[in-house]
């Protein structure tokens, strides 16, 4: 049987630790992030090897990070803490995702705006409708789920979205809904859905800057699609 080196005997520069403090997070291979939160491996495997192992029998990094609980712990080398470890980190991303969102012009950072959303998102098990409230310097004043489950045109009332940009005292809004099938291309739907809101919303004078549908691994921007 082949004896693998402990990672503590691998050249400095070829540990994911060390690594990633000289070159970057963003030097580290996937198998590599998931050893930091492994930290150890099992009998003749480093934390590496056992990284590749969990990602390969998952299907792929994001397949891994989206198991449940239990999933993860029927893994060799998995367990509760090292569950809670790599969702917590997810949930950290999210929120430095929102709060630097929250401070800044989602205009003038679009891809900040779809990082967001997409993390948000993404990953939800049934259909979400949402709004991004924007002040008249387009900053953002709020992010709210606003309706759930099946959407179409008569499920998502005008008047409720127009009720809370009011509140809001919002300049203009964003638009966005998830598709749990994961296919992000926009329906018939979803562009009558985003007429109906623009032209509700023009009665106050409040524009509808843009309206996102978030996929599997996408995120499609209806106004850069000329749809808006």
């Amino acid at each position: 049987m082949e004896v693998r080196m402990p990672i503590n005997d691998w050249p400095p520069a070829e540990r994911p630790r060390e690594k990633l403090l000289a070159k970057g997070p963003r030097s580290l291979s996937d198998a590599e992030i998931i050893a930091i939160f492994l930290r150890t491996g099992v009998r003749g495997k480093t934390a590496v090897d056992l990284a590749r192992e969990m990602i390969a029998g998952f299907g792929g990094l994001r397949a891994l990070v989206d198991a449940t609980h239990a999933e993860f712990c029927r893994t060799r080398g998995g367990g509760t803490a090292k569950y809670v470890q790599i969702q917590a980190a997810l949930e950290l991303g999210r929120r430095y995702l929102e709060e630097k969102l929250n401070r800044g012009d989602a205009l003038c950072n679009p891809e900040d705006t779809r990082r967001y959303l997409n993390a948000s998102m993404r990953n939800l098990p049934h259909e979400v409708f949402a709004c991004l409230f924007l002040d008249t310097r387009h900053r953002i004043i709020c992010f709210e789920e606003l309706f759930r489950e099946t959407l179409d045109a008569a499920s998502v009332y005008p008047r409720e979205v127009v009720k809370r940009a009011l509140l809001h005292n919002a300049a203009a809004v964003i638009l966005a809904h998830n598709h749990p099938s994961g296919i992000a291309e926009p329906s018939s739907a979803d562009k009558a859905l985003t007429e109906r809101l623009r032209g509700a919303l023009e009665l106050i004078d409040i524009r509808v800057l843009d309206h996102f549908v978030i996929g599997e691994g996408e995120i499609v921007s209806m106004a850069e699609r000329g749809l808006i």
